[in-house]
């Protein structure tokens, strides 16, 4: 939607076609219960870029980020609790509950992590230099980062090949707050706390900002849907031409130039230029002829990692979840931000361990959000929608299982008895759910392996190397065919800037 938006700009014809009967792919609200509005994949936002909100005006189309104060709770098993807040010094007296040596290192942690990411920001929404091609541009580009990363490259070195786990205990000694940042280095990732490369992942959640602020994560008003509605909106206004319930069977192609694309109902559309927002496995092998993929261009595809252990799980519940260590009678500061129900690296480390082995985690890894609590639209009046990130659930099972619905409401029972350890009214207010495994990620978003950010976000697999080196202009060797989605530089995530970067290239960089 956003590489469609810069082309209706620039006065392209354009035509989007959405397989499913709503705009959005990932990024999407639904009614999957009666009553609710429900944020079914993505759930909240911080990267989604300034210059897009700004470019498509989706402020005057809806689109409003609300604060999370605090931004996160993690209850604890011994009857404590840890908050952090908007407020420096009310986070600073949470961290101080278990170490002051962490509560004073904090601030000095957030300061370097922020000094990184000015400094690379400016990547985001230009393509990543490429040091091995003979391109003045790219040298000089390569040349001016060096420049620019010079009085932190120590710390990016540190960021792009440590695991989260090492990084953070470089910092701090307390559990639980290693724990509650050893979260952002796995969310998505077919890893572990204690994997090399995952301290980028950690990285990657602190790039965007909400209401100003680095690192912020935020709910959207009306639920993620909203993001996508508003850009639909602007490429209709652009007379750009979307067509919903159109599953692309095939991108036509004649003499290895691009001609169009037919549909599953057998519907054509002649273009000399397609913009496929899937990842390279779904456009290359399914979508095109097998004659029209070289031998290196299948090698390079086959090679992209796309392994996922997330299960999304969608509650619609009554009530909140009263915890043992902050009881209440309803909605507090303690419902309005993500909550951790994990309490070590190693509890991460053993679910992951557990995944690796082809088994779905014994105690998963559970994040909650409750966006009702500060969007009361989202739920029916006393309801609440409470959207569950869980890890690890293998693709594809050692025990030969399928993921059938005996299956799925196996897992949710294992979850949900991880949050009833804290919070013990929990499964009484739950009144529906549903569970998506990385295999009904892959079937309903077309997301290969059920890897949200379309390709695993490691070093060998950003940057100019996403998803591969013979891919990573956005532009591919058959003419005409460009890559959009998350799979391309910068990566995954509500963000737009692939969507932008590669209508920049197909604009011959004037976007």
């Amino acid at each position: 939607m956003v590489a469609a938006g810069y082309l209706a700009r620039a006065g392209k014809k354009v035509l989007v076609l959405e397989r499913r009967d709503i705009v959005g792919g990932a990024c999407v609200t639904e009614e999957i219960f009666p009553g609710y509005k429900i944020s079914t994949a993505a759930y909240v936002n911080s990267l989604l870029r300034p210059e897009i909100i700004r470019d498509f005006g989706l402020e005057a189309r809806g689109y409003e980020l609300l604060r999370r104060d605090p931004s996160s709770f993690s209850p604890l098993a011994d009857g404590r609790y840890q908050m952090f807040w908007a407020d420096a010094k009310k986070t600073h007296a949470e961290i101080a509950k278990f170490s002051t040596r962490d509560a004073d290192r904090y601030a000095d942690y957030e300061a370097e992590l922020e000094r990184v990411a000015a400094l690379m920001e400016p990547m985001l929404m230009a393509p990543a230099p490429d040091p091995l091609s003979r391109s003045l541009g790219d040298l000089w580009n390569l040349a001016k980062m060096a420049l620019r990363w010079r009085p932190e490259v120590d710390t990016i070195l540190r960021l792009f090949s440590m695991s989260a786990a090492d990084y953070i205990e470089r910092w701090f000694e307390s559990e639980p707050l290693k724990a509650r940042l050893a979260t952002d280095g796995v969310i998505g990732a077919w890893a572990g706390p204690r994997t090399p490369g995952t301290a980028y992942v950690l990285f990657h959640h602190v790039m965007g900002q909400a209401h100003g602020q680095r690192g912020v994560w935020g709910y959207v008003r009306g639920g993620m849907g909203t993001i996508t509605a508003g850009l639909a909106d602007y490429v209709r206004e652009k007379r750009g031409t979307i067509l919903t319930e159109a599953a692309v069977a095939r991108i036509d192609i004649k003499q290895e130039k691009v001609t169009g694309v037919t549909l599953a109902d057998g519907r054509s559309f002649q273009a000399p230029v397609v913009l496929s927002n899937l990842d390279p496995k779904q456009t290359f092998l399914k979508l095109i002829e097998p004659t029209h993929v070289s031998n290196e261009l299948r090698r390079d595809v086959d090679n992209v990692r796309c392994r996922s252990g997330v299960v999304k799980i969608n509650v619609a519940t009554n009530g909140v979840p009263n915890f043992t260590s902050l009881p209440s009678n309803g909605p507090g500061p303690q419902h309005r931000g993500t909550i951790h129900f994990v309490e070590s690296i190693d509890e991460i480390d053993a679910a992951f361990d557990d995944a690796r082995a082809g088994r779905p985690s014994t105690r998963p890894v559970v994040e909650m959000c409750i966006p009702s609590v500060v969007d009361p639209t989202l739920a029916p009046p006393g309801k609440h929608f409470v959207s569950l990130f869980v890890q690890y659930a293998p693709y594809q099972r050692s025990d030969g299982l399928v993921w059938n619905k005996e299956a799925k409401d196996e897992f949710a029972r294992r979850a949900f008895a991880m949050i009833a350890e804290k919070a013990p009214n929990w499964n009484d207010i739950v009144d529906d759910y549903m569970v998506l495994t990385p295999v009904d990620l892959e079937e309903r978003f077309g997301m290969t392996g059920g890897n949200i950010f379309h390709g695993e976000m490691t070093l060998d697999q950003l940057a100019f190397l996403r998803p591969s080196r013979s891919l990573n202009r956005y532009r591919t060797p058959i003419t005409g065919l460009y890559l959009c989605g998350s799979a391309v530089h910068p990566g995954g995530g509500v963000m737009g800037a692939p969507g932008f970067l590669a209508a920049r290239e197909v604009l011959g960089r004037r976007a």
